[in-house]
């Protein structure tokens, strides 16, 4: 797609979801502030029931528990997680007009460079001379400019005057990590097990763009699976034959466009993916991803690049959507082994493992040590305790340490000798009936706004009906903000009161319905069209006489007569994939034909 074409496509899509109340940017009448959006009444009932169809698929069919944590959290927990250290982007500011911009979006949209995030500093700065980028507000050169480190986090006060730090939170994981020692017993201390959240995350970017793309608040869908590394392992046969589009490093690395077509299996067989779980929530995700309406056409999994990876990630995907010609990550699928649960732990000073039974107890050689503290408080102070703790974990570690005459050990960055025979140094024969474990993590991480960009673009359609353009959306039924517009074909002669009547009808049976009454039935079969609703009922003067509306079919626009009786029945199919329309069309075609036949003479 060409640039132009990429923005008039962007263009009449943000001119749609404005007009029609899907989104668009927040607090106008003062200005706006750049990053907030506000959904409006299609767009919260789009990103509902996204969420809805979310959360039936990876908390309800995977067997696992949501909860709901606070968005802002202290700062000790961001010290723990390592957010307080990196989780930064890169800014370049003009000197010129002051206006600050992330100089690795810069690089990409003025190179041929996807990745830009993953390069140095001294990297990126170099790109930005040779390439003489220049500042996108007035123009000024960019070269020379010193490219820094931002932190994304929105800090806050808890509580009055000075208070306590703390930080919105910039991704639901946290709140889900802090609480795995509860989470563990809600569990049964059964491995694997798995948590889900739905909620706000904020990071205070330095240039959002592209409309609900990127954002400063926005809402994320995330699973933790607390695994057995050594014993858990996905059950492949559910997903292997599901079929993927990957971009592998590889293909990366060659600056090519071609994608490996391939099965979850497969990608697993021959190392293409290296963590059977990563594969698992691919195969699942590519599956749920067409359930909602994704173009797979337009979709891909990129697998991380080795300089943009977590440190800790041991292997990790994105979910990318082609959006106005541009690949748009929507979702990361990571395996994040103990780093997160072990930083907790550690941090917190709490138990972060869970303790696994074995089937039967074995017997086996355990060293410990019982350090004479008479010997050690006279001779090391304060230190003493440290001292101890620090002989205890040698011990657990390396028998061998204890067996000259002294003991080195480290405390606090100073080494210490301390003779062996004031450590109480033993081993021991002990009978073990399990071993506590620190679970590794899985985690698929969504970006619901970006999920719902992607479907809205996705569904966007133009074609031509009775000679008139038409804009629609086909969205699925699953996830349309409506379900079906009633219409009377007059507002008069009882027609207004019998579609009221059928409305109240369809809302009590659980169908989210609109009513409509103004304009010709041509216009506002158009406005139902261009929000995504699958189904308009039209009641006419036939309706009062023989109890049969006019059932229409957004895409198809056809239409067909359905007894009011059997309504409900047959939206209920067309809503929930059980029957198609053209099935429903052709069994009451017939059925009125038949009738038909029968009518006496």
């Amino acid at each position: 797609m060409s640039d132009s074409a990429s923005e008039r496509e962007s263009t009449k899509l943000a001119e749609l979801a404005k007009r029609r109340g899907f989104f668009f940017p927040s607090n106008g009448v003062y200005g706006g502030v750049a990053g907030f959006y506000t959904y409006g009444p299609e767009g919260a009932a789009l990103k509902r029931h996204l969420e809805e169809a979310w959360r039936d698929r990876f908390t309800v069919r995977e067997g696992n528990r949501e909860i709901e944590a606070p968005t802002i959290m202290p700062e000790a927990v961001f010290e723990a997680s390592g957010h307080l250290e990196g989780f930064d982007d890169m800014l370049v500011e003009c000197a010129e007009c002051g206006e600050s911009h992330r100089a690795d979006h810069l690089v990409e949209d003025a190179t041929a460079i996807e990745d830009a995030e993953s390069l140095s500093i001294p990297e990126v700065e170099e790109l930005i001379r040779e390439h003489e980028l220049v500042c996108p507000s007035c123009g000024t050169a960019l070269a020379g400019e010193p490219v820094e480190e931002f932190n994304l986090m929105f800090e806050t006060t808890i509580g009055p005057g000075t208070g306590q730090s703390g930080y919105m939170r910039p991704e639901t994981a946290q709140g889900i990590f802090v609480e795995f020692p509860l989470l563990a017993e809600y569990a049964r201390n059964q491995l694997p097990f798995g948590v889900t959240q739905i909620g706000p995350a904020y990071r205070n970017e330095i240039s959002p763009r592209k409309g609900v793309v990127r954002v400063r608040e926005f809402t994320q869908a995330e699973l933790e699976l607390f695994v057995d590394p050594e014993r858990d392992e996905p059950d492949l046969s559910r997903v292997a034959d599901v079929e993927l589009t990957l971009y592998s490093i590889d293909e990366q690395r060659e600056d090519g466009t071609a994608y490996l077509e391939t099965t979850v299996g497969e990608a697993v067989e021959e190392g293409v993916i290296a963590s059977e779980w990563v594969a698992y929530y691919l195969g699942i995700a590519q599956e749920w991803y067409e359930r909602i309406g994704i173009d797979t056409d337009r979709f891909r999994f990129r697998q991380h690049l080795p300089g943009e990876r977590a440190h800790y990630a041991s292997d990790c995907w994105d979910a990318e959507a082609e959006l106005g010609g541009d690949w748009v990550e929507i979702a990361g699928f990571a395996y994040r082994g103990d780093y997160d649960l072990a930083k907790h732990a550690e941090h917190s000073g709490e138990e972060f493992t869970v303790f696994e039974q074995y089937d039967e107890p074995i017997r086996t050689e355990r060293a410990t040590v019982d350090p004479d503290m008479s010997y050690l408080g006279p001779e090391f102070g304060a230190e003493a305790g440290e001292i101890a703790d620090a002989l205890e974990r040698l011990a657990e570690r390396d028998r061998t340490a204890f067996e000259g005459e002294t003991v080195a050990v480290e405390s606090d960055g100073e080494a210490y000798d301390i003779p062996t025979e004031k450590t109480g140094f033993a081993v021991e024969e002990v009978t073990e009936s399990g071993e506590h474990v620190t679970p590794h993590v899985v985690e698929p991480s969504f970006g619901v706004g970006r999920t719902l960009y992607a479907v809205f673009a996705h569904a966007y359609r133009e074609d031509e009906v009775d000679g008139e353009s038409r804009t629609y959306l086909a969205l699925d039924p699953e996830v349309a903000p409506t379900t079906v517009g009633v219409f009377p074909l007059m507002d008069r002669d009882g027609l207004g009161e019998r579609a009221r009547e059928l409305l109240a009808e369809l809302r009590s049976a659980g169908f989210e319905a609109s009513y409509d009454d103004s304009g010709n039935i041509g216009r506002r079969y158009r406005r139902q069209d261009e929000v995504g609703t699958p189904f308009c009922v039209t009641v006419d003067y036939e309706s009062l006489e023989s109890g049969g509306v006019t059932v229409r079919e957004r895409d198809s626009t056809e239409q067909v007569r359905v007894p009011i009786a059997g309504l409900v029945d047959v939206l209920a199919d067309l809503r929930d994939g059980e029957r198609s329309f053209e099935a429903i069309a052709e069994e009451y075609d017939e059925e009125l034909s038949a009738g038909a036949e029968n009518a006496p003479n």
